[in-house]
């Protein structure tokens, strides 16, 4: 994956400083666009059995399926149970003011919380209510130096369906779990509508489908061990059916076979589609009037590179897409499903009704996109497939290496440096962070202008964009030197560079969200992988704040001064240290 001159699209609009880099500051955006952070509750707020909050599926499914073995490197393993997360529902408020207040970062930050206040299994709870009141409800809006003056981004659902709806119905293989939903979408909007005005939907319907009900890698945990991997029989490369996303786990760790990946996670994105729309339909009638929000639903792309410029791989790589992201953007857009998925998955893709059809189009004020990496795709319709699956219907096989030959001290190099200016006039990007991210920044311009183009350009909000990287380096240094996340800050920066070129070129992108605020649950990769801005220090049993170099990268973008990149000198630290 290659963009040619300073590794963007286009090379006239972000001014060139000595290096051969575009310069990026807050002020190259408009005092309108939106930086925040996000989180989610099960990842974070841990008080699991606390407050009123009732099991979730993630709660049954840890159980079954525990992800805590990676953490036996730690001391006192046993408080990395995912019960704990963050452990953000326990440290409310103090775990905020460091982050937030004007020392750290402007007012005016924006946090998206994904129902890191609200999870549909307790927003009934005592630490529901008790963490939502401070957004502003108990503040006053014209205070700009209160420390908790956020202005929140809510979603509604982030993969936590209530364990009482599964064992009665299955959750979402169910029509009547819409119903349950918009009974909770509804008193979350008579409860926080007049704080909150901004309301997500959905979280990643795709990775809820799929590794729900395809891999089993996440709760329910249904599915069918996956297939084999395709090998070319004229390349060296290994190819997969599966653009792995937040996990590099391709299955369970015993071959299993719960559920029926053929029709499942179809049946499960269907339900998805309906509550979502349903739950804009009744915000539209009964609330948006008067509490003046926004509503929309956030998706997950990769970007797909054709493998190479033939037709059989160009229309591939727009398969691809399709089946990931079209698969729930084609309905709130158009009403109905992408024109590659009818034909490739046949009767075993549900259709909508008429009134259905009705609901869905249009049924978004805004898009969220979460776009973290890229990969190549190849068509593979000449396959052999033993058992019909998501995986394999689009029949597209992915690859993260590019046809070009690199050696391996090549390969090792650019993971060291992460991005490389190998020549004036090239700009690759081949770097595996974590096992499924490989940094292509130019992808989400990409992303941008085919959103622009093929759904009537929305108002767009990346909802998440960051790298995770690996536990092994803290394990050797402490977290001192997980603290200097240079290729964390590196990726920020050159990704902010290709949004401000979309943006210039039209996609109306309105805001962008850090994914996350602290180190957290990685869902099937447990606690191996830190995302966050704000190192959590697992260890000493307080869960102790530590801000990272990308932090005050972050900060100092966000105040438009020097955005410098951090060293080992300049961390910042928590006012006891």
């Amino acid at each position: 994956m290659e963009a040619q001159g300073n590794g963007y699209a286009n090379e006239k609009h972000l001014p060139i400083v000595g290096n051969g880099f575009p310069l990026i500051h807050r002020a190259s955006f408009t005092d309108d666009f939106v930086f925040g952070a996000a989180s989610a509750a099960f990842q974070f707020e841990g008080a699991a059995n606390e407050g009123g909050r009732g099991p979730s599926i993630w709660d049954d499914f840890t159980k079954r399926w525990p992800v805590v073995e990676p953490a036996k490197r730690f001391e006192n393993a046993e408080t990395l149970v995912p019960t704990l997360a963050s452990s953000g529902g326990h440290l409310w408020p103090p775990s905020l003011p460091p982050t937030f207040t004007p020392t750290y970062f402007p007012p005016r930050v924006c946090l998206q919380i994904t129902e890191f206040w609200l999870a549909s299994t307790h927003v009934h709870s005592d630490a529901s209510r008790r963490l939502c009141s401070p957004i502003r409800g108990d503040v006053p809006a014209s205070n700009p130096d209160h420390p908790f003056r956020i202005t929140p981004f809510v979603t509604l659902f982030h993969w936590d369906v209530p364990q009482a709806l599964e064992d009665a119905y299955g959750g979402f293989l169910s029509s009547k779990i819409v119903d349950d939903f918009c009974d909770y979408v509804d008193l979350c909007f008579w409860e926080f509508g007049d704080r909150v005005k901004h309301w997500i939907t959905l979280n990643e319907p795709w990775s809820f489908s799929k590794y729900g009900y395809v891999l089993g890698t996440n709760a329910p945990g249904r599915g069918t061990t996956a297939a084999t991997p395709l090998t070319s029989s004229t390349e060296v490369s290994t190819w997969s059916f599966e653009p792995s996303h937040r996990s590099n786990t391709s299955t369970q760790s015993e071959p299993f076979d719960n559920g029926n990946p053929a029709t499942e996670p179809y049946i499960v994105a269907h339900n998805l589609l309906l509550a979502h729309a349903a739950a804009v339909d009744l915000y539209r009638k009964n609330y948006q009037a008067c509490q003046k929000g926004k509503i929309g639903i956030t998706n997950a792309v990769h970007w797909m590179e054709p493998y190479s410029d033939s037709k059989a791989d160009i229309d591939a790589a727009e398969r691809a897409l399709d089946f990931m992201f079209g698969w729930f953007m084609d309905p709130v857009v158009n009403g109905r499903y992408p024109q590659s998925m009818r034909k490739f998955v046949g009767n075993r893709l549900p259709e909508f009704s008429h009134t259905e059809f009705e609901k869905l189009k249009g049924s978004y004020d805004f898009i969220g996109v979460n776009y973290y990496t890229a990969r190549y795709a190849a068509d593979a319709s000449n396959s052999k497939v033993e058992k019909l699956s998501y995986t394999t219907d689009p029949k597209v096989k992915y690859t993260s290496k590019p046809r070009i030959f690199i050696s391996s001290a090549v390969i090792k190099f650019l993971i060291i440096q992460s991005l490389i200016k190998l020549t004036s006039n090239t700009y690759t990007k081949v770097v595996a962070s974590n096992g499924w991210i490989y940094v292509y920044p130019q992808g989400i311009y990409e992303v941008m202008m085919y959103t622009k183009k093929k759904y009537k350009n929305p108002v767009i909000y990346i909802t998440e964009n960051e790298l995770g990287l690996g536990e092994e380096s803290s394990l050797k240094n402490r977290f001192t030197e997980a603290r200097v996340d240079e290729m964390r800050t590196n990726y920020l920066i050159d990704h902010l560079r290709c949004l401000r070129e979309a943006i210039d070129d039209g996609a109306k992108v309105k805001g962008y969200f850090v994914w996350s605020l602290f180190d957290s649950f990685e869902w099937a990769s447990g606690y191996t992988i830190r995302f966050g801005l704000i190192y959590i220090e697992y260890r000493d049993g307080k869960f102790t704040r530590y801000p990272k170099g990308s932090a005050k990268w972050y900060m100092n973008f966000l105040k438009d001064k020097d955005t410098a990149k951090p060293s080992k000198n300049n961390l910042l630290f928590p006012a006891n240290e």
